[in-house]
């Protein structure tokens, strides 16, 4: 933005672009971000910062008498007001010479605007990390060589349409992740804690720093341990990046055409149990502390969403239900294919129905097995089964006769998340996690530890 120009609201943005459309229907994305993070290594501070940002979308709908849509997006980072109307003219062309959209459906219309449509959008900076650096400091002091970074951003949506639709949502993120090491060389240890946050005021970083050290003192002995399959206590933030994965492969037409692991001949795996546990996997944009955006708001199509649902209220959608499949994602153009209820895709996810048993409790009552802390670099083998690999990271540690003992030897893995849900044979108390893996994706996750009989270690990783 240079000094000449005027931030105009996004409120207002979406107004003149409406304005400016020639064609049949319009839609038009505003999202500004306020963004701060802080960074440190070695016990000290390094860098912080904040910015401001904005990005916008216009999507342009021509339809024929037949009955077919054609569809152009033009995205744009500029604040030049002048510069709008060039952006409605580029989604213009772009829809002129688009193939026919296989999702076309009539656009969400509504006479009530949001009620704060106009206030400004929500913000953060800096200040944010006032209390969290501070006790911070402390563990500066320590012996350990802390590592890590915070992050906040709190995103503006303004979603209008040329039916009269106008939503507006805020929604804060963050997260923190603090990496601790001890020793050197073939005596180096390394763990990691993570969690995320609306906005701050609910880190408890002593608890963080305490739990660090623990687990670092799990690390004064270490055992090397082969391949194989164990016993395996996966930890909240473990769970939370398997069933992110699995999750996301629960779209309902790639499932009815035989593409993924939630298909079966004539049809889906929808009321399949997968265990005796009363497990239920949901997402729910109300859920406290990790509420998310209540409605569609998209400027492309995919299997998961489109164009033509924006605006379409997103509500609790149970994916598993007290151990059976229960519902996958369907936009309104596959719901009327398939003959099903239209469901939008979550930005949150719950795993519930545990014994509420903590995991230091499950280590207690464990004879002989591993405790994982986190995972990285998740990748799919096979799509039929969601088999998919990755590796352990930031401590493996051994479990003896109720207690940890030494730390082990990091693995590659190769499961399933459908099978681990099968084959699970405890799940403990539901907690707020952070997943390690796909924190830049998602960070809003509430999931028990588990306990699987045969987790399958498939080789020694030298990772360390």
């Amino acid at each position: 933005m240079t000094a000449q120009t005027t931030l105009i609201p996004a409120g207002e943005v979406v107004e003149r672009a409406l304005a400016l459309s020639q064609a049949d229907e319009a839609i038009v994305l505003v999202t500004d971000a306020h963004d701060a993070s802080l960074r440190w290594a070695g016990n000290s501070m390094t860098t912080n910062g904040s910015s401001v940002s904005r990005g916008w979308s216009v999507v342009s709908i021509f339809r024929d008498e037949a009955g077919a849509a054609r569809v152009g997006t033009i995205g744009s980072t500029s604040v030049d007001p002048a510069e709008i109307e060039a952006v409605v003219r580029k989604s213009e062309a772009a829809a002129r010479t688009a193939e026919p959209a296989r999702d076309a459906m009539p656009l969400l219309d509504s006479d009530v605007p949001a009620d704060d449509w106009a206030a400004a959008p929500g913000s953060t900076d800096i200040e944010v990390f006032t209390d969290l650096a501070r006790d911070l400091s402390t563990g500066f002091d320590g012996g350990d060589r802390l590592y890590g970074f915070a992050h906040h951003t709190v995103q503006t949506i303004w979603l209008g349409s040329s039916t009269g639709l106008r939503r507006r949502f805020v929604q804060p993120t963050g997260s923190v992740e603090i990496n601790g090491k001890r020793g050197t060389g073939n005596d180096l240890a390394s763990a990691w804690v993570g969690v995320g946050t609306p906005d701050f005021t609910d880190v408890d970083v002593p608890g963080l720093l305490t739990e660090l050290s623990r687990r670092l003192d799990w690390a004064k002995r270490k055992v090397e341990l082969p391949a194989g399959r164990y016993e395996t206590l996966l930890p909240p933030s473990a769970v939370a990046d398997l069933m992110i994965y699995m999750n996301w492969e629960m779209e309902g037409r790639g499932a009815h055409e035989g593409h993924t692991a939630f298909s079966r001949a004539g049809g889906t795996r929808i009321g399949e149990r997968l265990t005796d546990i009363p497990l239920t996997l949901y997402s729910d944009p109300k859920a406290p502390g990790l509420e998310y955006c209540p409605f569609v708001a998209t400027s492309s199509s995919s299997q998961a969403v489109s164009v033509f649902d924006n605006g379409l209220s997103a509500d609790r959608v149970d994916w598993v239900r007290e151990g059976v499949i229960e519902s996958l994602v369907y936009p309104r153009a596959a719901a009327a294919e398939f003959g099903t209820a239209p469901t939008v895709p979550g930005d949150n996810l719950l795993l519930t129905g545990g014994s509420g048993t903590t995991l230091d409790e499950m280590i207690a009552r464990t004879e002989r097995g591993l405790l994982l802390t986190t995972l990285w670099y998740i990748r799919e083998v096979d799509p039929a089964s969601l088999l998919l690999t990755g590796l352990t990271r930031d401590g493996v540690y051994l479990v003896e006769n109720g207690a940890v003992t030494a730390a082990v030897n990091n693995f590659r893995f190769n499961e399933s998340p459908l099978d681990l849900l099968r084959r699970v044979t405890e799940a403990g108390a539901t907690e707020v996690t952070l997943p390690r893996e796909w924190k830049d994706w998602f960070t809003r996750t509430a999931m028990p530890p588990l306990r699987i009989p045969d987790f399958h270690m498939s080789s020694v990783s030298q990772a360390t």
